[in-house]
């Protein structure tokens, strides 16, 4: 049984800053460029991890210079397990932070500081730990979308791909749980489990604007896509979903099903990891709250055909 603290500090607005505008570059530029990049990183003995959800260019380049494209954890444990001094991670801000945390004696650079994650910024430390401080009672488990303050005061860190598996261990020990900060996948973790979980008024700016009365006009013209769902979207997206799980779930969905198209609920950036690993498979972004389904269901702009 879940509940929402009504004594929960309130949390200032978070400011999403508009996405930068890149110009766009030629071939020639885009070589010159990704040569450069190569070339520092070959001074600075770097490896280049970025994430899935960042932009097609950064990915390709990551692989094609003995990097990784993963999730965040696993970008921090591909660290750890490579000779490089310096890693280079392309992400936001609290995988940077993971990264650190994993590889203290190594330097970690990141492309923008700036880049930041919603999650982690509606969750301050200083608010969170005042929050733990009126539920003693429980146990706090964090999310891995918050910055390493917030982490440090909690008892388990969980992936999306491991929460489940968690929180089931420690419901069945008679553990009561304070969570944070994303509430959709707090939530679906509860009705999975049967928990008692005090929510974080959290969440994902980019799940929470996926709508599910327009993912069913959009499964209607594509009545034999699979769903694949990200759990930080709201409840009325995940109960449509054929397959609910972490990005690294839901690529591994694609290649494993047999359906020809695939509606998809999470960040876009995923399309190019995608593509890659499925190129025979269409790729359709679940709609927003414009509520009408994409007029190019699998754009080229960021190399995902």
């Amino acid at each position: 049984m879940s509940s929402q603290a009504d004594n929960m500090p309130a949390v200032p607005p978070i400011r999403v800053p508009k996405h930068p505008q890149w110009p766009e570059l030629g071939a020639s530029e885009k070589s010159t460029l990704k040569n450069r990049i190569k070339q520092l990183m070959d001074e600075q003995n770097a490896v280049l991890v970025a994430h899935y959800y960042v932009d097609g260019d950064l990915q390709a380049l990551a692989e094609e210079t003995g990097g990784c494209v993963a999730d965040s954890l696993e970008m921090a444990r591909f660290g750890a397990s490579h000779d490089a001094d310096t890693l280079l991670v392309c992400g936001v801000r609290f995988m940077g932070e993971t990264a650190k945390i994993l590889n203290p004696e190594k330097t970690v650079l990141m492309p923008d500081l700036g880049a930041t994650c919603s999650l982690d910024e509606g969750c301050p430390a200083d608010l969170f730990n005042a929050f733990c401080d009126q539920h003693p009672e429980r146990t706090v488990v964090v999310y891995a979308n918050t910055s390493a303050a917030v982490k440090a005061r909690a008892d388990w860190m969980v992936t999306s791909g491991i929460a489940l598996d968690i929180i089931k261990h420690l419901h069945a020990r008679g553990e009561k749980i304070l969570w944070a900060p994303d509430k959709h996948l707090g939530h679906y973790v509860e009705r999975m489990t049967g928990a008692d979980m005090l929510m974080w008024d959290g969440a994902c700016v980019v799940h929470e604007e996926f709508k599910g009365f327009a993912l069913e006009r959009l499964r209607r013209l594509h009545p034999h896509a699979a769903i694949l769902v990200h759990p930080e979207s709201p409840d009325e997206v995940v109960d449509q979903a054929d397959v609910v799980g972490s990005t690294t779930a839901l690529i591994q969905a694609v290649q494993r099903m047999p359906n020809e198209e695939f509606i998809v609920a999470t960040d876009d950036g995923i399309f190019w990891k995608m593509h890659q690993l499925a190129p025979d498979k269409k790729l359709i972004p679940a709609p927003t709250a414009g509520g009408e389904p994409p007029v190019n269901p699998v754009p080229t702009a960021r190399g995902w055909a």
